[in-house]
């Protein structure tokens, strides 16, 4: 029988495989080819626009067709991140990558995206029914941002990362790329200034590998924080597949431990059982291992200020990819609930935030191995008029 340790090794960081069982939906589908077949041009950039980076893979978007050229983005109050969430946040993070996405595919399609957002005022302290975004596509001559190619190979990477250095060429250009982002025509105003910076010294790296660490730790150790992500974890190719969501955890020695009963919810959620114990300490070297970190602020911190910064997280990850570099969201620390706010505050002095601005992104960056796309839900299950 494989050891405890063997098992927990694959619940770190395990990639999910395309294959499904049975029947089930293939968790992959979304990301071949979105495009095939739509002759409607919001459909093609909406196909593109799912496949965004958001956190837990909640994909937590709805849509209406309006008319023949327009269409409205809500954000789906039932996938809302509550616990860890508290302010939805980083949620609105999840719906600026995906109108940034949404406006690559776009342009990519000869179409101009004319993006208003808050159209009916910005929602505090939380979201509720109003549109995150009006969106109306109009053909022109547009440029396609090279970043477009990237969307189909770009990568939210938990595995391990290689001991390469990051250089400081490399970075630089990965944050250019990230700014240069133009509001549309039309706009609600133009994207809140936001700064990108990344480790420069190795004090600064270590003090941020430890800091890293002690977040996801202290996650594990708050009851409703760490029971929100075993609620969305998808333990083996049936449950991914049925769900297309949220944490997939596969592999062959997961769906051994599933079907012998050393792995399921009730086992994952508690936090003295040895098994799982391991499981949270396996994620201890990739936090502890990375070669560089990187982070956003913005001057303000506007529902806009949100949305830009989620845009410019977008194409940052896009970036990355397409200079090879693996990317993964590393932002425990960020996140606004009692526990974490001496670490938040840790966080922001790490990160040299200046007089007013917040710290929307930490992410860890190396060099990895390649992997497989994370599961999404497909275009139909975000359209609802």
């Amino acid at each position: 029988m494989p050891s405890r340790r063997h098992v927990l090794a694959l619940l770190a960081a395990t990639p999910f495989a395309a294959s499904c069982a049975g029947n089930l939906p293939d968790p992959a589908a979304a990301w071949r080819d979105p495009s095939a077949g739509e002759t409607d041009p919001r459909r093609h950039a909406l196909a593109h626009a799912i496949l965004a980076p958001n956190p837990h893979n909640r994909q937590p978007w709805l849509i209406d067709l309006v008319g023949e050229d327009e269409l409205v983005l809500h954000a789906d109050l039932e996938r809302l991140l509550p616990a860890t969430d508290p302010y939805d946040r980083q949620i609105i993070l999840g719906c600026g990558a995906f109108l940034e996405l949404l406006d690559l595919a776009a342009r990519a399609n000869g179409r101009h995206a004319e993006i208003t957002l808050w159209p009916e005022g910005e929602p505090q302290p939380r979201l509720d029914q109003r549109a995150v975004a009006h969106v109306r596509l109009i053909a022109e001559a547009t440029a396609k941002d090279a970043l477009f190619d990237h969307i189909l190979a770009r990568r939210t990477n938990r595995e391990p990362f290689s001991d390469r250095a990051v250089d400081e060429a490399t970075l630089t250009a990965i944050a250019n790329d990230a700014l240069a982002q133009t509001p549309s025509e039309g706009a609600s105003g133009p994207p809140a200034p936001l700064r990108i910076d990344w480790t420069r010294s190795p004090d600064q790296l270590a003090a941020l590998r430890a800091l890293a660490w002690n977040g996801f730790d202290t996650e594990c150790a708050t009851p409703a924080a760490y029971q929100e992500s075993v609620d969305l974890m998808r333990i083996g190719r049936a449950e991914i597949a049925r769900h297309r969501d949220g944490i997939a955890l596969e592999g062959p020695m997961i769906e051994f431990a599933r079907t012998v009963g050393l792995l399921n919810h009730r086992v994952l959620a508690d936090t003295s059982n040895r098994f799982t114990r391991d499981g949270i300490n396996a994620w201890r070297p990739l936090a502890e291992g990375a070669p560089a970190y990187v982070w956003m602020a913005s001057l303000e911190n506007t529902r806009a200020a949100q949305i830009a910064a989620g845009r410019a997280y977008a194409r940052l990850n896009l970036a990355a990819t397409a200079r090879g570099l693996a990317m993964h969201p590393w932002s425990q620390t960020l996140q606004e609930y009692p526990e974490m706010a001496e670490l938040y505050a840790e966080a922001e002095r790490l990160a040299g935030a200046r007089q007013g601005e917040t710290v929307q992104m930490l992410a860890r960056v190396g060099y990895g191995e390649t992997i497989r796309p994370a599961p999404r839900r497909g275009l139909s299950e975000h359209i609802r008029a």
